[in-house]
Parts: structure tokens; C-alpha cells; sequence
């Protein structure tokens, strides 16, 4: 089963891979695009830092940070003790969109952001922060509402 959820991960690192690139290819850095008139653009950005630009140039924190979470996400989908599927998904996609960042700022040394959300003033983002954020969703759901009750059953 740990097979299918490295499969999700792979699913969101090529898909946030092929968009970074055909981005990178396509569009000038500050480029802006409607895809979805009122509701989503591509607004190609170079991001040194996290999320809103924090720790800005600061890539060996970040290697450092990525090893570990990659560790991490690891070690609990293969501990037959962590086993729930809301849990190991959630766990999947964060997985997932750590690689793709990783792969960026290894590659790269920024992340591609280019997912802007025209109806709400939020900062441009890209897959892997997607993934990210529903793959935390997930584990939190899991850990508030189904842990607990998953051991009062055993």
C-alpha cells in the first residue's frame, strides 16, 4: 500500500515539475496571464525565500529543512504503526510538494511560483504549496478528529 501513496507523491511532483517548467519556458519572470478570467492567472515569480518571501536567500536552512521533512513524511508512511488513509494521503502529498520545491531550489536555487488566485488577495504559489497545504489538512483532520477514537476501538 505504501507503494500507491509514493505514487501520489510522484503524481504532484511531475505535474508542479511540468507547470514550473513550461512556465519557465514560456513566460517572462512578472509575466501575467489570465486562465480563468476573475478567478486564476499564471504570475511567473522567483521565490529565494518561503512562503511571503521569510528567510529570503537562506538556501542551506532550506536544504537542511527539506532533508529532514522528506525524512520525516517518509518514516511515518513506512511505520506500520501510522496507518490510516486520510493520514498516509495527507502525508503523500506533503511528500510530494517538498520534492517539487526541492527540486527547485536544488536545481535552481528559487522556487517557481506562478498560481495566483485573482478573486482574494493571497501571495502566488504553485503545486507543491497546494499539496502541501491539503496534504496538512489532511494529517490535522486525522490527528483532531480520528486518532483518538481510532485507539479507544483497539
Amino acid at each position: 500500500m505504501q507503494f500507491l501513496y509514493l505514487i501520489i507523491s510522484l503524481v504532484v511532483v511531475l505535474a508542479d515539475q511540468g507547470l514550473k517548467n513550461y512556465i519557465v519556458a514560456h513566460y517572462a519572470v512578472g509575466e501575467v496571464h489570465q486562465i480563468i478570467p476573475g478567478l486564476l492567472s499564471f504570475n511567473y515569480l522567483q521565490n529565494n525565500g518561503a512562503a511571503w518571501n521569510i528567510l529570503t536567500g537562506q538556501m542551506w536552512l532550506f536544504y537542511i529543512i527539506s532533508i529532514i521533512a522528506i525524512s520525516v513524511c517518509l518514516y511515518f508512511l513506512f511505520n506500520k504503526k501510522y496507518k490510516n488513509t486520510l493520514f498516509d494521503v495527507g502525508l503523500a502529498l506533503i511528500l510530494g510538494g517538498i520534492v517539487g520545491n526541492f527540486i527547485d531550489r536544488l536545481h535552481l536555487k528559487y522556487v517557481v511560483d506562478m498560481l495566483q488566485l485573482d478573486f482574494v488577495h493571497f501571495n502566488i504559489f504553485n503545486i507543491a504549496d497546494s499539496a502541501i497545504t491539503v496534504g496538512v489538512i489532511l494529517v490535522f483532520i486525522y490527528l483532531i478528529f480520528i486518532e483518538g477514537k481510532e485507539e479507544q476501538h483497539d
